[in-house]
């Protein structure tokens, strides 16, 4: 579970966690709202493990402050400190975990289950949150008004969800019909995995941010209010972040 640490500057911290020996908590640098972080905090919870939470405000643009640059070239969120390791890209960091705590696997032993998983999240990762990042809505915002810019990510979240002819062209299934016979409590099985982390803060936010209308998604609304009864997604909501907005 998180813990917060809110005295420290933030060059304070990340330069205390260059130096942090193998031994120590590790360190989450979060956004409240970003879905890539959501997914490693997920993972943390199902895996027991303690970390830090450091904040990053994307809004005020501190990924892109020179010392978190330092930790995280791309400058993104989120990114993984574990003694002298860091680790910048949520599935990068799913793939460590999993590899380091192996307790609560995320990944099935089944080959057809496993690239299951994986085809989940790859869906998602490359096809779909991509176009709905800040640098992607900033560039949209100056050239048009929020309306519009709801109305775009809208239009690429819903594509994603439905298996348009642009997901079908790059190789794609989409993700309700990739599921359409799922008979399972969670996406790929009755417990926890991978699939389910990368889906979970997909459908949240097309919910919470860009209002997407999920009776069209029978499938991932049942999976939605089965993720919502876990302890591990409701501790990794926005919302109940450090650096979380009061109201």
């Amino acid at each position: 579970m998180a813990s917060d640490d809110s005295s420290k500057t933030q060059q304070e911290e990340i330069a205390g966690a260059e130096a942090t020996p193998a031994s120590s908590k590790l360190k989450l640098y979060s956004f409240w709202r970003s879905s890539c972080s959501q997914r490693v905090r997920i993972a943390l919870n199902l895996k027991g493990l303690e970390y830090e939470y450091r904040a990053v405000n994307l809004l005020a643009k501190e990924q892109s402050d020179p010392e978190f640059e330092k930790l995280n070239p791309i400058k993104y969120v989120p990114a993984l400190v574990d003694g002298d390791t860091v680790i910048g890209d949520s599935f990068a960091i799913l793939l460590y975990l999993e590899d380091m705590y192996p307790q609560h696997p995320l990944l099935p032993k089944d080959p057809k289950q496993r690239a299951l998983n994986i085809q989940i999240a790859s869906i998602i990762a490359s096809s779909i949150q991509p176009l709905q990042n800040y640098p992607v809505t900033d560039f949209i915002q100056e050239k048009f008004d929020s309306d519009e810019v709801i109305k775009w990510i809208q239009h690429h979240i819903n594509r994603g969800f439905t298996a348009p002819q642009f997901i079908l062209f790059h190789g794609l299934i989409a993700l309700e019909k990739l599921l359409k016979g799922c008979g399972t409590k969670y996406a790929t099985g009755n417990e926890v995995q991978l699939g389910d982390i990368f889906l979970e803060p997909q459908i949240y936010g097309g919910i919470k941010r860009f209002g997407i209308d999920m009776s069209n998604y029978p499938v991932l609304a049942r999976l939605h209010e089965a993720y919502m009864e876990h302890p591990a997604f409701q501790a990794a909501l926005p919302e109940k972040q450090p650096d979380a907005p009061s109201s």
